[in-house]
């Protein structure tokens, strides 16, 4: 037995009350004025939130310290709720007059260095995690860098790489010369037939993707004159979805006209994003399969703006569709939130400004939803859908310390959402004004 000596035995007691004190200390008490804890349908006054590490200790009534000197951050005027999700943004670029020349001139390193203020901006939004639905690649190396700590930015569940048909919206040689376009398969994120498509979704695993996302129908912005039309058929939709849930991943469908819609609900899609020229038969269908709609009406508004203010903003041949079709996501959203289509919180941030996420709670709100269901969109809708409620989406014991605040009560002014005053990703605090 081994035997110490009165100083050493005082030294290792010493040692171990200031590790005890260490680990006390890691904790933090959030009093809130207010707290959306997205579990109920009201505010709850005058709450502490305890925070230990990364994750949720408890959540009580009344306003409570701790009792070895433990932060407390005093947000008695603000309302408190769980970090937002943005189920559709593209990290990688920000719309510009020059975007559709700059592919060919920037390089990766370049994508990746500007995309660092993107991330930064949408944390500072109060988005703590994000989908992004599709770019080069260089996603991949941004959710990595910042789940290392290297970058400030918000959790990334990224699908890489875009599945498109040949020409279709997300072929990446649209528009390019013809010595230039080859013809991309699988390996670049285009497919023609089933087998192709397993393929791609295979090599998206590969490439380190979280979720998989295809075109199912042409685009507004891509390099090509469809905006609209069926772009993959049920079969290839389907053996997308059967290679996807193989490796577990969630899958989107681009989606703006309605038979490529209807294709994807009927393959099993998890998720129809922008859903533009949406029927009644197609709502029902959504209904019936619990497929989400991903709204991003902001993109909408922001081309259409754009595109009323300078007829050369876009190229020749996207200008028209924009026009067509910019300006009817909003009222599409609306008739599918009040037949019961399941909501997901999306802006297509990277179309619009990185930053400007929270616009969409008011877009939303303008079209119909309740302030609070906007909210949920953004939590526990957002959440189920990327199959992860439970670590995120509610303030509750045990969740992940994603938290975000802001001045005042936004069920009475929804615009507050656009003015983050505090942000906490994993029990760290990256803003807090």
């Amino acid at each position: 037995m081994i035997k110490l000596n009165k100083m050493k035995k005082l030294n290792l007691l010493l040692a171990c009350f200031i590790c005890a004190s260490v680990i006390q200390a890691q904790k933090t008490y959030i009093h809130c004025g207010n707290l959306l804890d997205c579990k109920g349908n009201s505010a709850m006054k005058e709450m502490t939130i305890v925070i230990e590490a990364d994750s949720i200790l408890g959540v009580q009534k009344g306003y409570h310290e701790g009792e070895n000197n433990e932060e407390i951050i005093d947000l008695k005027d603000h309302t408190l709720m769980p970090g937002f999700m943005d189920m559709h943004v593209h990290l990688e670029g920000e719309l510009s007059p020059s975007r559709y020349v700059e592919r060919f001139r920037i390089s990766d390193a370049d994508v990746a260095l500007r995309a660092t203020q993107y991330c930064r901006r949408t944390l500072m939004a109060g988005f703590t995690s994000v989908r992004d639905l599709g770019g080069s690649g260089v996603n991949v190396s941004l959710r990595n860098s910042i789940n290392k700590g290297f970058i400030p930015g918000p959790r990334i569940y990224t699908a890489e790489k875009s599945i498109a048909t040949t020409g279709g919206h997300a072929d990446p040689t649209n528009g390019m010369r013809e010595e230039l376009r080859g013809d991309p398969g699988p390996l670049e994120g285009v497919i023609n037939g089933p087998e192709d498509a397993r393929k791609a979704v295979r090599q998206r695993y590969k490439n380190g993707a979280d979720c998989i996302k295809i075109t199912s129908t042409g685009g507004v912005l891509s390099v090509a004159k469809d905006g609209k039309g069926a772009q993959f058929t049920e079969e290839e939709i389907k053996a997308v979805v059967s290679a996807a849930n193989d490796y577990g991943f969630v899958t989107a469908a681009h989606a703006h006209g309605a038979e490529g819609m209807k294709r994807a609900v009927l393959g099993g899609i998890h998720s129809i994003e922008h859903g533009t020229m949406m029927t009644e038969e197609i709502r029902k269908l959504m209904v019936e399969n619990g497929t989400y709609l991903v709204p991003t009406i902001s993109a909408g508004k922001y081309t259409m703006q754009k595109a009323m203010e300078d007829e050369n903003y876009f190229p020749a041949i996207i200008r028209p569709k924009v026009l067509e079709m910019g300006g009817k996501i909003q009222e599409s959203f609306g008739k599918a939130y009040k037949a019961g289509v399941k909501i997901a919180f999306g802006t297509d941030c990277g179309v619009s400004p990185h930053g400007d996420n929270g616009k969409e709670f008011e877009y939303m709100v303008e079209a119909g939803m309740p302030a609070y269901e906007a909210i949920k969109s953004a939590t526990v809708g957002a959440s189920d859908l990327l199959r992860v409620s439970d670590q995120f989406g509610t303030v509750e014991v045990g969740k992940k310390a994603d938290l975000v605040a802001v001045k005042g009560n936004p069920l009475e002014d929804i615009t507050l959402l656009q003015n983050i005053h505090f942000v906490m990703k994993g029990g760290k605090v990256y803003k807090n004004e």
